[in-house]
C-alpha cells in the first residue's frame, strides 16, 4: 500500500512531486450530474497559490486546474474525476546543496530511511506542493455537500500573537494577506512577519475551520467517528503538529458543568445553549456547526544555519536556500478547508449509503 488516497465512498488519490512536470488527483465516487466546471475550482485554487503577498514563497505558480476526465456537458458523469495542474516555476538548482544533506525538521532523512531514494528538489512528494490537488478535490467535494453546508476557515494565530475574538469580521479573512478575521491584529502580524522573514527564520501559526448547515447523523460510534476522521485528514497536512476538535485541549480545564453543552426545546427542535464538542458527539455530528483547529509548525526550510548531518555521515551545517514561507500556516488556510469538505463529502455519501 503506497498510501496516496484517503476517503472511502468519496476517495482522492493525489499524485506528482514539488519540481516534477506536474501534480494532480483522481477523484473517485463523486455522484452523477452534478454541475462541475473549472470555474467551481479555479477560485480556490486561487486562494492557495504562491506568490501572492512578501509572506508567502515568492514561487510563481498559476496553479491553472484542467479536467481531464468525469464530467460531461457540464456535468459529473458518476466516473472518476482527475484533475491536472502543471508546474511551471521550479528551480531545482537551489536545491543541488543539500541534496546529499538532510534538513532538520523535513522529511528527508525519514524518506531516505524508509524507501533509500529522495527526490531532495523541493522535498518532492513531501512538499506542502502537492496540497494544491486536495484544494482542487475540495472543491469538488462542496459541491457534494450543496449550497447548505458552508465551509470557512481563518488564522488565528501567528506565532505567539493571537486574534481578538471579540473583534471577528468574517468578511475580513478575505480582505488581508493572512486570512485574518480580526483588522486589528494584521498590522501587528505584518511587522511580526516582516521582522521574522529578514532574520531569516520562521514561525508557527494556529488555523481555525468551521463547517455550517452539516445535517445530524454524519459520523459512526465507534471506527469512523466523524471527528476522528477529521483530525486524521488535517493531520496530514504538511507541517501540522495538532488537532483538536470544539475546544479541545481546554476542555481538560473544565469542569463537567462547564464542558456540558446544554440542550432545550425551541418548538420542535433541539437547541444547544453552548457549542464546546464541536458539532459531534460520540464521533456523530448533532447539527451544530463543526469546529476544528489545527497547528502548524514553523517552516522547516529558513536561511537560519542548523546543525545537521549527510549521507556520508559526517556533521554539517544546513542552509536551506530558495523560495520560503515565513509562515506556513498561511497557505494553509485553504488546504484545511479543503480537507474538512473532503471528510464531510465522504461522510455524507456513507451516511446516505447506511440509512438512506
Amino acid at each position: 500500500m503506497s498510501h496516496n488516497s484517503f476517503g472511502h465512498l468519496f476517495r482522492v488519490t493525489t499524485w506528482g512531486e514539488s519540481h516534477g512536470p506536474a501534480i494532480g488527483c483522481v477523484i473517485d465516487g463523486c455522484p452523477p450530474r452534478i454541475p462541475l466546471s473549472v470555474d467551481d475550482i479555479q477560485p480556490f485554487l486561487d486562494q492557495r497559490r504562491p506568490g501572492q503577498s512578501t509572506f508567502t514563497t515568492q514561487r510563481r505558480e498559476p496553479d491553472e486546474v484542467r479536467i481531464e476526465s468525469g464530467v460531461f456537458e457540464g456535468l459529473t458523469t458518476g466516473t472518476p474525476i482527475s484533475l491536472i495542474i502543471q508546474n511551471t516555476d521550479q528551480r531545482s538548482k537551489d536545491y543541488g546543496e543539500i541534496a546529499h544533506t538532510f534538513r532538520p525538521g523535513h522529511a528527508d532523512l525519514t524518506y531516505q530511511m524508509k524507501y533509500g531514494i529522495r527526490d531532495y528538489r523541493g522535498g518532492g512528494r513531501s512538499s506542502a506542493r502537492e496540497t494544491a490537488m486536495r484544494v482542487a478535490a475540495g472543491a469538488v467535494a462542496r459541491k457534494v455537500l450543496g449550497n447548505t453546508v458552508s465551509i470557512r476557515g481563518a488564522l488565528v494565530q501567528v506565532g505567539p500573537h493571537g486574534i481578538n475574538r471579540s473583534h471577528w469580521n468574517q468578511d475580513e479573512v478575505r480582505n488581508n494577506p493572512f486570512f485574518c478575521p480580526d483588522p486589528e491584529a494584521v498590522p501587528l502580524w505584518e511587522q511580526y512577519l516582516g521582522e521574522i522573514r529578514k532574520s531569516g527564520s520562521s514561525v508557527g501559526a494556529v488555523v481555525e475551520v468551521v463547517a455550517e448547515g452539516v445535517p445530524p447523523g454524519l459520523g459512526a460510534p465507534i471506527y469512523a467517528k466523524l471527528d476522528s476522521d477529521i483530525a486524521a485528514a488535517l493531520m496530514s497536512i504538511n507541517a501540522v503538529k495538532g488537532v483538536e476538535i470544539g475546544d479541545g485541549f481546554a476542555t481538560a480545564a473544565y469542569t463537567g458543568p462547564d464542558n456540558a453543552d446544554p440542550m432545550h426545546m425551541e418548538g420542535s427542535r433541539i437547541a444547544f445553549e453552548s457549542n464546546h464538542a464541536g458539532g459531534i458527539l460520540g464521533g456523530i455530528s448533532t447539527g451544530q456547526p463543526v469546529v476544528a483547529r489545527f497547528a502548524v509548525k514553523p517552516t522547516s526550510s529558513m536561511l537560519t544555519p542548523v546543525p545537521s548531518v549527510n549521507l556520508a555521515g559526517e556533521d554539517v551545517q544546513v542552509v536551506t536556500k530558495g523560495r520560503h514561507d515565513p509562515c506556513v500556516g498561511i497557505r494553509a488556510v485553504p488546504v484545511g478547508e479543503a480537507m474538512l469538505a473532503c471528510v464531510l463529502a465522504d461522510h455524507l455519501l456513507r451516511h446516505r449509503g447506511q440509512v438512506g
